[in-house]
């Protein structure tokens, strides 16, 4: 017995669900701004103070960062946990000098 398989059909229905599955993905943009690295003018204007007071904390190892090359650079994610308490210890990477 041999079955015909309309291909076009097929691929269709296929592109359909895979569209349906990520359309939520697409949408939420949110989910892929936490990973988002800032510079020091976006971290300040995110946190809406001077970029002195940025390099301030940086300098004394206050606020986390990365460093690429010598630019330092800013999680949105790590800089809203640190908002919330920078005791926390999902910062424990960065050897932050809190008080």
């Amino acid at each position: 017995m041999k079955i015909e398989i309309d291909h076009s059909q097929l691929i269709d229905n296929i592109v359909e669900k895979v569209a349906e599955r990520l359309a939520p993905l697409f949408n939420n943009r949110s989910m892929g701004n936490d990973n988002e690295l800032m510079t020091v003018k976006e971290a300040a204007d995110y946190l809406k103070v001077k970029i002195s007071f940025i390099y301030e904390k940086v300098h004394k190892r206050e606020i986390p960062f990365h460093k690429c090359g010598k630019f330092p650079r800013f999680r949105k994610k790590f800089i809203d946990i640190w908002l919330k308490n920078p005791y926390s210890p999902e910062l424990d990477n960065f050897n932050l000098n809190v008080k």
